[in-house]
């Protein structure tokens, strides 16, 4: 097959006939269930667990069973397993209550009495947590110095954005088995080696005897690249003890309540300006992590790293900080980090171009990047970039001219210009993760691909199969993708950071083009392709210095949104989006990324409003917790240009976290336009709206 061809998606005929299983509908025999024992109080001592005596039927799991280390492996050591002395946040997992009766575990669980000391010096949000100086990380780059240039004026904005829940359709699932001295998870997760090295860490086993295989997953998000560590520890040690499988699946509320979200976020940008020119700009960010450091440094260094955004400034200052809290903890979530810090430079470029009395447009143009400027970091751009361009079919796409003239006082119109940069941060991809592809043929002349990323409802199985079908021009019904066993398949890394196309496919790509020769060959044949960093990618982790990003892609997004002059309730009725995203695999595909994205936007700029109360979140159901429905879906207007990456499968760069990032801050500076006044803070509620117009 062409690269050019339309094709199916490889999975949609099992998952629409229902034959697809799922780790809920897979058979395990004499399987035991479990459920988690949870913290009451946010932080404290735990005094006394007064557990009923011992069932016949029912084990309990806790910190004693763990047969090495009581510590989750991440990129840090600092969350247990199960709390064992104090908790740090509510919800924390004390205890496994195992058994073959959900109605005996239930009456058993309800029966155990815990006697806490509460601890007062509890943090509940980022201003205490700067006040105490409770900080995990913090970090400060800049270009040019301050006293260097001359200004006349600074525009100043706080801004501030809440959590999000991913809301997968598949709920949180792991199941545990024990056999032949060998420690299997089953899982709905991202990243099954993540899983399998936490394993070997706190079990103290070697790769021959912990085994990881990832089951069909119903959506993730970034809800399951780290999270799932903890559950597949859980259910490991608890396998181990009673000898069976052992199966947690969480409900609704509890995976709402206390599983990874969206860092909250508060951030301070400052614009000096010298004669209405922008000569500089400084950026803080913080982000909430709650009680461990997971991922949060690494989700804070795309936020910081992407904080300048498409622009080039004489002056810049960053500052970023992960903020300690006794708040549920944080984590992966489809853009990471840079939500939170788009949404706020891209408002800030708005409110800024209505301070100045400038077009939005006219505003950004001189500033944008091009090829062969510095980045923020001191590294270089080194692919073509067309903002200019993209710009203009923008105003073509939605007929600015009319779109100017439109006097409507509830309709408004918001812009935002958005960077991604594909694959893991600085040498993540070098020193980290060092992908490893295989790509087999059998004796039949069948395809196997064999890595360890994951199909979750994205589209990787067609893409990747794709890839290697248009280089052997080979037919697609031969490609075979081999569900990630890690027994079977190598460590290619992560499902995450929009890499799995631009540089998985860029491995597997690269093996097709080495098999291609011999596929008439009656033997089986193994191709392996290892991860090279290109040579013009250069980074230093101490510094923070260098190519942050191997590529860009890029968006243009504008919002129109219709404002109800009496119950101040938002419509967007149109999303307006240009994209580079190098060559598309497959422009059905990339349009269901862009849809998608803009959905997720969508809700995380006007709808998903989840807070948290003395360490609770207050919402996790669905009666609760507002998602976009099909009503809320507006009109999806998109376009794309054609700029081959060189390095990329095909020409293709990143694209899934991409479509996500603009939707907020364009319909939320929309919303400005018709008000009249500054909402720094998202979602954009009926409620928000009402308190910013009351505000003297």
């Amino acid at each position: 097959m062409k690269i050019t061809d339309h094709v199916d998606r490889v999975d949609v005929r099992d998952k629409l006939k229902g034959n697809t299983r799922y780790i809920e509908d897979i058979v395990f025999e004499d399987l035991h269930y479990a459920r988690t024992l949870r913290s009451a109080i946010p932080k404290g001592k735990i005094l006394k667990i007064e557990y009923p005596p011992i069932e016949e039927g029912i084990t309990v799991v806790d910190h004693n069973d763990v047969c090495h280390k009581n510590e989750v492996a991440m990129i840090e050591k600092d969350m247990p397993i199960f709390a064992s002395e104090s908790v740090n946040y509510v919800g924390e997992p004390i205890s496994l209550i195992v058994g073959k009766d959900k109605d005996q575990i239930i009456r058993y669980y309800n029966q155990i009495k815990i006697t806490y000391e509460n601890d007062p010096t509890a943090i509940f949000t980022i201003d205490e947590g700067l006040d105490k100086d409770d900080v995990f990380s913090e970090h400060t780059f800049s270009v040019g110095a301050l006293e260097d240039i001359t200004y006349d004026d600074c525009f100043v904005q706080e801004y501030e954005t809440g959590y999000q829940e991913q809301v997968y359709m598949e709920k949180q699932g792991v199941v545990g088995t024990f056999e032949d001295d060998i420690v299997t998870v089953y899982g709905s997760l991202q990243c099954p080696y993540y899983v399998l090295n936490a394993m070997k860490h706190a079990l103290d086993l070697d790769e021959t005897k912990v085994r990881v295989i990832q089951t069909p997953t119903g959506g993730a998000f970034g809800g399951k690249e780290e999270y799932p560590s903890l559950l597949a520890l859980q259910v490991a040690v608890a396998a181990m003890k009673v000898k069976k499988p052992v199966r947690l699946i969480f409900d609704r509320r509890e995976d709402m309540a206390f599983t990874t979200k969206r860092h909250p976020s508060k951030s301070i940008i400052k614009t000096y300006l010298h004669k209405e020119k922008i000569v500089g700009m400084s950026f803080e960010i913080n982000l909430d992590s709650g009680p461990y450091i997971g991922l949060s440094d690494v989700v804070l260094q795309r936020a910081i790293f992407t904080m300048m955004g498409c622009y080039m400034f004489d002056f810049i200052r960053v500052t970023g900080r992960t903020i300690k809290t006794n708040n549920v903890f944080t984590g992966a979530f489809r853009g990471f980090g840079a939500p939170q810090s788009m949404y706020a430079l891209e408002l800030h470029m708005n409110q800024l171009a209505r301070y100045l009395d400038i077009d939005p447009i006219d505003l950004r143009r001189p500033y944008f990047v091009k090829k062969g400027d510095k980045t923020s970091t001191n590294g270089v751009f080194n692919e073509d970039i067309y903002l200019d361009k993209m710009t203009d079919m923008l105003l073509d796409l939605v007929d600015y001219e009319t779109v100017e003239c439109e006097d409507d006082p509830n309709i408004g119109y918001g812009f935002s210009f958005i960077p991604h940069g594909g694959g893991f941060t600085g040498d993540g991809e070098a020193v980290h993760i060092k992908a490893e592809v295989h790509l087999k043929k059998d004796c039949d002349g069948d395809i196997h691909i064999l890595i360890s990323n994951v199909e979750m409802g994205q589209g990787a199985i067609t893409a990747l199969s794709k890839i290697v079908a248009s280089a052997l021009d080979y037919p697609i019904e031969r490609i075979h993708y081999q569900q990630p066993d890690t027994f079977l398949v190598p460590d290619s890394g992560p499902t995450v950071a929009s890499r799995t196309t631009m540089v998985v496919g860029g491995l597997l790509y690269k093996a097709a083009l080495k098999l291609k020769d011999q596929l008439d060959s009656k033997e089986e044949i193994l191709i392996k392709e290892f991860f090279k960093q290109p040579d013009y990618v250069k980074w230093n982790q101490d510094k923070l210095e260098g190519n942050a990003y191997m590529a860009y892609s890029w968006s243009i997004i504008m919002a129109r949104v219709e404002v109800d002059p009496l119950t101040y309730e938002v419509t967007c009725t149109d999303i307006y989006g240009i994209y580079d995203v190098g060559v598309p695999i497959d422009e059905r595909l990339l349009l269901g990324q862009i849809h998608g994205g803009v959905i997720q936007g969508l809700g995380y700029g006007l709808l998903e409003n989840m807070t948290s109360e003395k360490g609770l979140i207050q919402q996790h159901s669905f009666s609760n917790y507002v998602i976009p429905t099909t009503c809320d879906i507006p009109n999806i207007h998109s376009e794309w240009i054609m700029n081959k990456y060189v390095d990329g499968p095909f020409g293709a760069k990143a694209v899934g976290e991409l479509t996500l990032v603009g939707v907020a801050p364009a319909v939320a500076s929309a919303v400005e336009q018709v008000i009249n006044k500054h909402i720094n803070k998202i979602p954009v509620t009926p409620e928000l709206i009402l308190e910013v117009l009351n505000e003297d």
